[in-house]
């Protein structure tokens, strides 16, 4: 059952989630490590079998540093004191080499510096802004020292790592997760965990978060699915949850500080987006409001529209001198005298004329069914489709369809659509325009609202740039930043970006 009610908090993981600072643990580990056993076969003869990445993942990574010693030895049959946390880091006890490990991590930062993963940290910039509540956690005594270096302390709301951990007697990563959530004043079913270890994982499983997210950057993904990850992401900012967006708005004067000066360039969707959503596709003008706001906009800006409509439709709708327009959903582009369409779509336009006969023949005549004809895909709209068992009938055939095809099958609000199964999509197409455009984060402060799931690739595609803003509901799935309740929201964001300059 998809969860309506929004997450309210996240709770990060730092090393290899946030920070890169996974590798210089594992080195420290490995030189403590494989020192310490070199020692073993010079004083004792015993076979050295270096420290390796699987024994760091199975038995060191995100736990305590201690218990990583003790698990580690143990997996090698080696029985050493516990000693105390004071040993020095010589001291041949739990806690010395643990404490080795420490004085070798400190040195390794020191020297390297501390990098981070861009793809979280814009992440967790777009939930701050929707007001989620934010912990990092870490089995590290030295998470604060290592945001700091970062420059991410000032980004999160609590830390709870391996000092304040051994202060409160916490016993693990699930302590540590109840702790963080305790600290933010949220039920554990109401924030989500993002992980790369295993542990972690569990953990999270175990304390009953209500959404554990896997970050696999070392190709580990099936490990943490197996260790209970809702979802796994290579990328976190493509990670998606419900939550609730604000009202861009309300939010004009942070817009101004994100802008910070640089010029506008907007992007934009059509349908849903300039003008409502019509049962008829036909019948989607563009209001006369909305079209002097546009033109507006287009004499001083950069402004395109990127729409799943044919591109020569789109543009005969919008009819705005110095637009740019994309149709199909990218695979048509044109403006700036420049024409762009994908030869791998080209094609295979005699398969989406053939797939298109068959869903007239087979889907056309059902009520209320519209097929809409375009040049690189054919759209299948059931928006005035009444009975649920017809719309089921639908999805059936027009899947059958597709199978018998080369095409993909594109989802959208009540239509399905066959294109070419090419890896191309609106994130690509506003790459593709921003780089014709000459437009770079430097110096533009590039925007896009949509309404439908086909916008969520041109979100991902801004990141940290500028805002994503979805037109719908206030709490959503949505990779946006912000949201608008409707088109004349949208042209009230556009008369105020127009106003701004004059």
């Amino acid at each position: 059952m998809t969860r309506t009610r929004p997450f309210e908090a996240v709770i990060s993981d730092m090393d290899g989630v946030l920070t890169r600072t996974a590798d210089v643990h594992e080195r420290a580990w490995k030189q403590v490590f494989d020192e310490y056993l070199e020692q073993r076969q010079a004083e004792h003869g015993e076979p050295f079998e270096p420290f390796s990445h699987d024994d760091y993942r199975a038995h060191v990574d995100g736990k305590p540093r201690y218990d990583g010693v003790a698990d580690f030895l143990a997996s090698r049959r080696i029985d050493l004191p516990r000693g105390a946390a004071t040993d020095d880091a010589d001291a041949r006890t739990v806690c010395g080499l643990g404490n080795r490990k420490d004085r070798m991590f400190l040195e390794q930062l020191a020297s390297q510096g501390v990098a981070v993963f861009d793809d979280t940290v814009a992440a967790l910039a777009r939930w701050r802004r929707g007001g989620l509540k934010l912990a990092v956690i870490s089995a590290s005594r030295n998470c604060r020292q290592v945001l700091g270096a970062a420059g991410l302390l000032d980004s999160v709301d609590t830390i709870v790592d391996g000092r304040i951990a051994e202060q409160l007697g916490l016993q693990g990563k699930p302590d540590i997760l109840a702790e963080a959530a305790r600290r933010l004043q949220v039920d554990p079913q109401d924030a989500v965990v993002l992980e790369d270890a295993t542990a972690g994982v569990r953990a999270g499983r175990q304390q009953g978060f209500g959404l554990v997210l896997g970050v696999s950057r070392n190709a580990h993904a099936d490990a943490l699915r197996a260790a209970g990850a809702h979802q796994v992401y290579r990328d976190v900012y493509r990670a998606s949850f419900a939550r609730r967006i604000p009202s861009a708005l309300d939010k004009l004067e942070e817009l101004l500080v994100w802008q910070g000066g640089r010029t506008p360039a907007v992007f934009l969707d059509y349908d849903g987006t300039l003008t409502p959503i019509v049962d008829d596709p036909g019948a989607a003008h563009l209001p006369e409001a909305m079209r002097t706001v546009l033109a507006d906009l287009a004499g001083r800006y950069p402004v395109a529209i990127i729409s799943g409509r044919d591109r020569a439709d789109v543009q005969a709708r919008a009819d705005i001198p110095g637009l740019l327009y994309a149709g199909n959903h990218g695979f048509d582009i044109v403006g700036r005298g420049k024409h762009n369409t994908l030869p791998e779509a080209e094609r295979v336009v005699d398969e989406v004329r053939a797939a298109e006969a068959q869903l007239r023949d087979r889907v056309g005549h059902l009520p209320g069914v519209i097929i809409e004809s375009k040049r690189f895909s054919v759209a299948v709209h059931y928006r005035q489709v009444g009975d649920p068992d017809v719309v089921a009938q639908v999805h059936r055939l027009v899947g059958e369809i597709r199978d018998g095809t080369g095409l993909r099958m594109r989802t959208g609000k009540m239509v399905l659509e066959l294109e070419p199964d090419v890896e191309w999509h609106k994130g690509r197409a506003l790459d593709w325009l921003m780089e014709v455009m000459d437009i770079d984060a430097a110096r533009y402060f590039p925007l896009y609202v949509g309404d439908d799931d086909t916008d969520e690739d041109a979100f991902a595609a801004l990141a940290d740039a500028g805002p994503g803003i979805r037109v719908g509901e206030a709490v959503s799935e949505s990779l946006a930043d912000y949201r608008l309740a409707d088109p004349d929201q949208v042209r009230h964001l556009l008369e105020w970006l127009r106003d701004r300059t004059g």
